[in-house]
């Protein structure tokens, strides 16, 4: 940078180039837009004027749903690996719009309808399509089986009116998933309720297909109220039929300190998230990723390297000068299928750890957005799981400890619990 170039706060520079300053943090930690100069006391971040074209050009191609790891090819990978990874995503775009489409028809629906302010405590009232996301990513954190039954509070999503917000929250003690919504309209508060997780997922279906939803807690009756126009669902609060409601909304797990209490991650991790999805569905026990720790020269080399039909792995594309130019990479192994390497932006040193399959990929399929950041502290800490496209939404993932010699990727456990 030119020491004679202007240098703008965050705050300017986010409105000059039309991101977020949310944003601007969330691509610094990326080191795809690092700050041209951050106070060593204060932390403030600043910018140069001349960083703007770089920012403008990486939110066009957010903007057009791209990939943070083919985001920074296009920025920094020569004119020709930029070239196929901008082709193949507007391929892929073709081929989701019939999709794309018949979404945004369903939000247009409409509906009216008047609401029953009598007994009301608190209120708010949030888009449908938006409460079904929420339920949705939120609910399969809930607890089933044995730990349900020995937990029945986990086996419940918790409902929290407050400070102005809508917040849904569950945990089965190896994951937790929070979702912060922020309504059109607030009223009253603060109020806590417990809901059944399969209660949950049921009002996902019918929020679905409702333009707003006024969700109501009554000041004296327990459970909840949610209505669309002259529809209503009353809800009870508990843990569901048959089973006892425990300790009340009070017994749930403080999920605040678990949030509180994070680490700073030392590591930070972006990679495609239905590529990560894929990578670790069907494994039979603990999968490993590793990221520059102890991989073979080929994948400091950066290829983007998958299991051909004779079980070895190599590029995905034979000679393909983008891959081998893209940085370094993932890999996934373990659980009794071959090893799987992805392309990944990442800072921090190298790191390996491991993961239940059950427990990382419901986080992953949860998430929104074409890309996944995993923020690790150490390998037996709580891993942060988040994305560009919906900071509302928060999960942490336990790992599990390998074990030692052959096979022992199958004995793994959870480190801890996040409660």
């Amino acid at each position: 940078m030119d020491d004679t170039e202007q240098l703008l706060t965050i705050g300017v520079f986010a409105r000059r180039v039309g991101l977020a300053p949310s944003a601007l943090r969330f691509y610094d930690d990326c080191g795809l837009l690092r700050p041209a100069r951050v106070d060593a006391v204060t932390g403030y971040r600043r910018y140069g004027a001349g960083q703007a074209p770089r920012a403008v050009k990486l939110r066009q191609l957010r903007a057009a749903g791209l990939p943070l790891v083919d985001a920074a090819v296009v920025l920094d990978g020569p004119e020709g690996a930029a070239r196929d990874v901008l082709r193949a995503h507007l391929e892929r775009t073709r081929r989701t719009a019939d999709e794309a489409r018949a979404v945004v028809e369903g939000l247009l629906r409409e509906g009216a309808g008047a609401r029953e302010d009598r007994g009301v405590r608190a209120r708010a009232r949030v888009g449908g399509a938006e409460l079904a996301s929420a339920l949705r990513q939120v609910a399969p954190a809930a607890a089933t089986g044995a730990a349900r039954e020995e937990f029945p509070v986990l086996g419940c999503v918790l409902l929290e009116l407050a400070d102005g917000e809508v917040r849904w929250v569950a945990t089965d003690r190896y994951r937790l998933a929070v979702r912060v919504l922020r309504p059109d309209g607030f009223e009253g508060g603060p109020r806590r309720v417990l809901i059944a997780a399969e209660t949950a997922r049921s009002l996902a279906d019918w929020a679905v297909r409702q333009v707003t939803v006024d969700i109501e807690c009554a000041g004296e009756a327990a459970g909840v109220r949610l209505r669309s126009g002259a529809d209503c669902r009353e809800v009870p609060e508990g843990a569901g039929p048959g089973r006892s409601g425990g300790e009340g909304p009070g017994g749930f797990p403080d999920y605040r300190l678990m949030l509180e209490g994070l680490e700073a991650g030392r590591h930070r991790v972006i990679v495609d998230r239905v590529g990560l999805r894929d990578a670790v569905t069907g494994r039979a026990g603990p999968v490993s990723l590793s990221v520059g720790a102890g991989q073979g020269d080929a994948a400091d080399a950066g290829g983007s390297m998958v299991p051909d039909a004779g079980g070895s792995t190599g590029p995905d594309t034979a000679g393909d000068a983008a891959d081998l130019a893209a940085g370094p990479v993932l890999e996934v192994t373990g659980g009794g299928r071959e090893p799987v390497r992805m392309r990944v932006v990442r800072t921090g040193p190298g790191l390996r750890i491991a993961f239940d399959p059950a427990v990382l990929v419901p986080a992953l399929e949860a998430g929104v957005g074409p890309d996944v950041l995993l923020e690790i502290a150490a390998p037996d800490r709580p891993v942060l799981v988040r994305s560009a496209d919906q900071g509302s939404f928060t999960t942490l993932v336990m790992p599990v400890r390998e074990g030692a010699g052959a096979g022992a990727s199958d004995a793994g456990v959870p480190t801890a619990d996040v409660t």
